[in-house]
């Protein structure tokens, strides 16, 4: 079974069972925005939150073990996302990117914001104009070094 397989069952078996990303994220243990991307195939979980997401879908066991192997990262189908919601992020970027960089640079100096050393928070905040999407993100600084 391949991890592309085991996502895919994963959703079936979470529209199966009526289950929410916030529901999966308790029986892991984790935050939402976490598991949810462990569930999409982005991260690794370990043997207890393999087997307890595993129980409350009905996993085989063959997608119980491939939750556990360390994935090939990056879940885009094409280098231009087409949804519309996934292009928005593409969009941002290549509107924001260049002041990102800029004042993280200027802030903190020659170096990269991890997505390793990383936490997410997405929120929904009411608003009289209509709800908006709320998107904290954290990251390591890592400077780059000179040898």
């Amino acid at each position: 079974m391949t991890r592309t397989e085991v996502t895919a069952l994963i959703l079936a078996s979470k529209l199966k069972h009526k289950l929410s990303w916030v529901q999966l994220a308790e029986i892991v243990g984790l935050s939402k925005e976490w598991t949810t991307a462990a569930l999409l195939g982005q991260m690794t979980l370990n043997e207890t939150q393999a087997g307890a997401v595993g129980a409350a879908l009905e996993l085989p066991e063959d997608a119980i073990l491939q939750l556990q192997v360390v994935p090939y990262k990056g879940s885009l189908p094409t280098a231009v996302p087409t949804d519309p919601l996934i292009y928005r992020f593409y969009e941002l970027i290549n509107v924001y990117g260049t002041t990102f960089k800029e004042l993280i640079h200027e802030e903190f100096g020659d170096g990269i914001m991890s997505a390793i050393d990383f936490r997410m928070d997405l929120q929904r905040e009411p608003h009289p104009a209509g709800d908006r999407v709320s998107i904290t993100m954290s990251g390591k600084f890592l400077p780059y070094k000179t040898y």
